[in-house]
């Protein structure tokens, strides 16, 4: 079991017998947008803690804005959570808007208990008796209506009879407090717009700081976990629990976000980034949705990992990206079968091999996994490598391909470069070479050694395919720190289209989501775009590890 401050005090309070010895915890997004790698700590840590302790953990969409809420939402947020591997406590999700009668009940309640009146108040002047975080708000001059008199207004809110803004529900708690969320927090307020579940049913919608912890008590929740930004909120949580009536007393606990370098986990920049069509959509593989993590070919296990590696902080931090790198990098390397692409292809042409033979290269899918078998590579007397491993006029330090050097195509031969063949205008269109037919399977017989291995496609049984290259989408550590535009800060080299890439035959027809690693070049991802006479890769992360993960 891991070890934070969390799981201490679940610990604590099973000792002492606190919620009876109960664990129950709940992960509840709300559905106005798609969940990012901040989400994915959150599931991690309730799913986790439930799992811990023997406990149960709910997944409840708290659905109470019907102006931002979708149904797209909903049905990514269910394939997310069911991808990264957490399964709820329920044969179906849990609703908020479920629960809607039942709290509207319990603001019955609490007008009846005089300790919530309806506001007339407009938008502004609320704001202006609201104080500051230096001043004191004032009492609204509808705070003293009675209590028949506020049952008769909010049952005609529920009616319809009033326009959006015009009445509100507060709670009636002290517009002294040195804590802003506790001057008479608005309760409910008037929406004349249609649910994605309820349809047209209800024309006032509960708060999500009335609705959550109401919620989680309906619920038995025992430890209701949360970031810190809800740090604040949790006086009027506990309030809300102390005087209503409810079948449990759920605890709010608070921990650090996830902050990570080169990215903005703020859903309103997601969504501006997404609208004004910076990004492809939610699921680009720029993005730190899980749905752009996943068509970028992250796998479950990564992400879990790098939740775990992370842990649980008190205080709020910022990881280094390249830790979530480094466990996307570990687990591919594991994982991922092998195979060889060329994306910037310069043609050999191998003077002394037979024309019109091919043969069959036998190949391990991976190298320390045998039980991933071999494949069959086509090699024949024209082939494709990396344009960048050839220079006409090599520094000291490059070892690989020029005139008169010898060196070894991967699984294949050794060869020997003749002559650079160049058009009018001076570009190399190919090289001509020599290869040595002793040397099948890459060893020279004699013993001699080359310094440089490279890796090829065939040129007549190469498939055509698009490989999206992508990097951080930031070109700073801190994107909008202080009053910076954090779209000026956009990394305009974040994807980069090669079109004219050459894959082996094996990487033809594969499916969406399917990863490999690309000798030489990195982890890919099958793209959701590709067919099987295009396919389409995208680059999940380099080979190159410059992150060391603590001990």
């Amino acid at each position: 079991m891991s070890s934070d401050f969390i799981r201490e005090i679940v610990t604590a309070d099973n000792a002492s017998g606190k919620h009876g010895g109960r664990v129950a915890t709940r992960f509840p997004p709300e559905p106005n947008g798609y969940l990012h790698i901040g989400h994915a700590k959150a599931m991690c840590l309730n799913f986790g803690v439930a799992r811990d302790f023997s406990g149960t953990c709910n997944l409840r969409f708290d659905d109470t804005n019907p102006v931002k809420e979708d149904v797209e939402y909903v049905e990514s947020i269910l394939e997310d959570v069911t991808w990264l591997g957490f399964k709820w406590d329920h044969d179906a999700p849990l609703y908020a808007s479920d629960y809607f009668e039942w709290l509207y009940e319990r603001a019955v309640e609490l007008i009846g208990k005089g300790l919530a009146y309806v506001d007339s108040l407009t938008a502004d002047e609320m704001r202006e008796y609201r104080g500051t975080l230096t001043a004191p708000g004032k009492n609204s001059p509808y705070r003293d209506r009675s209590v028949d008199e506020n049952l008769d207004l909010f049952r005609r809110m529920r009616a319809g009879e009033f326009p959006d803004g015009a009445q509100v529900l507060r709670a009636k708690i002290d517009m002294a407090s040195p804590n802003i969320n506790m001057r008479d927090p608005v309760l409910y307020r008037i929406r004349h717009a249609h649910h994605h579940r309820t349809g047209d049913a209800w024309c006032i919608y509960p708060m999500y700081d009335y609705a959550h912890p109401l919620s989680d008590a309906l619920e038995k929740i025992t430890h209701s976990l949360c970031t810190l930004e809800y740090e604040a909120h949790r006086p009027l949580y506990d309030w809300l629990i102390a005087h209503a009536t409810v079948p449990a007393s759920p605890q709010q606990i608070e921990f650090a976000r996830l902050n990570l370098t080169y990215t903005v986990m703020s859903k309103r920049k997601l969504l501006q980034l997404v609208n004004e069509k910076h990004v492809s959509g939610w699921d680009d593989p720029r993005m730190p949705t899980i749905s752009g993590l996943r068509r970028r070919g992250f796998t479950p296990e990564a992400i879990r990992r790098f939740c775990d590696e992370i842990g649980v902080a008190k205080r709020e931090n910022v990881i280094d990206v390249g830790l979530l790198e480094f466990c996307v990098r570990e687990d591919l390397n594991k994982r991922a079968p092998r195979a060889m692409a060329v994306l910037r292809p310069l043609k050999i042409v191998l003077e002394n091999y037979p024309e019109g033979q091919s043969e069959a290269m036998e190949v391990v899918n991976h190298p320390d996994d045998p039980s991933a078998g071999t494949r069959k590579v086509p090699f024949s007397r024209e082939i494709y490598i990396e344009r960048d491993d050839f220079l006409e006029d090599p520094p000291k330090k490059f070892f690989r391909l020029a005139p008169g050097r010898e060196v070894r195509l991967r699984n294949a031969y050794l060869v020997t470069c003749r002559e650079a063949v160049k058009n009018a205008a001076g570009e190399i269109t190919e090289l001509r070479c020599t290869y040595d037919p002793a040397t099948r399977g890459g060893d020279a017989p004699d013993g001699r050694k080359v310094k440089a291995t490279l890796h090829w496609v065939s040129a007549a049984h190469a498939v055509d395919a698009e490989v999206r290259l992508y990097d951080r989408l930031f070109s700073v550590e801190n994107p909008g720190a202080g009053d910076a535009d954090f779209l000026a800060q956009m990394n305009p080299h974040s994807l980069e289209r090669v079109a004219g890439a050459k894959v082996e035959p094996s990487l033809a027809a594969r499916p969406a989501g399917d990863r490999v690693q690309f000798e030489r070049l990195g982890y890919f991802a099958v793209d959701k775009d590709s067919t099987a006479a295009r396919p389409v890769f995208n680059r999940t992360v380099t080979l190159k590890d410059s992150y060391q993960v603590r001990g």
